[in-house]
């Protein structure tokens, strides 16, 4: 993971519409919650994603966005987002050129560690949370992150 405080890597990737995002458009509004996830369909990773799309409502009165990223392709996450009917943009990384610059390559190369990223409008990290198996974690942070709200 990437320490609090230094400037988060930019990146430029496409959507599940097809969509382009990078970094800088998507702080334009103010702090983002990055959170990287190994794959689409798998049950850890639907359990995440559909935690994120239920604090939705909360997400926005806190000022925060949640986007999510991982290797698979467009189609995939077009697939993955209309079948969980998921509220949030899921980005494509299929050279996991954002995975790599975030730290989050699994080991040897294979796979993509589950982390997460509270990014200020500023740029920089805020806070971070590294926890593979623990999809609970997850939520926890990013329910932190609402506490925080605005202030960041």
């Amino acid at each position: 993971m990437l320490e609090n405080g230094r400037k988060a890597p930019e990146f430029e990737l496409a959507d599940q519409h097809g969509r382009k995002h990078t970094l800088k458009a998507l702080l334009a509004d103010g702090p983002l919650i990055l959170y990287f996830y190994p794959a689409d369909f798998t049950p850890g990773c639907t359990k995440e994603a559909c935690s994120f799309r239920d604090l939705h409502q909360d997400l926005l009165k806190a000022k925060l966005r949640v986007v999510g990223v991982s290797p698979q392709d467009v189609a995939s996450h077009k697939r993955f987002a209309e079948q969980h009917d998921l509220n949030f943009p899921l980005l494509a990384d299929p050279d996991k050129k954002a995975v790599k610059a975030y730290d989050l390559d699994g080991p040897l190369g294979f796979g993509v560690r589950r982390g997460t990223y509270l990014i200020g409008a500023d740029g920089k990290i805020k806070d971070s949370v590294l926890a593979d198996l623990r999809i609970g974690a997850h939520e926890a942070f990013v329910r932190k992150a609402i506490e925080a709200g605005a202030s960041l």
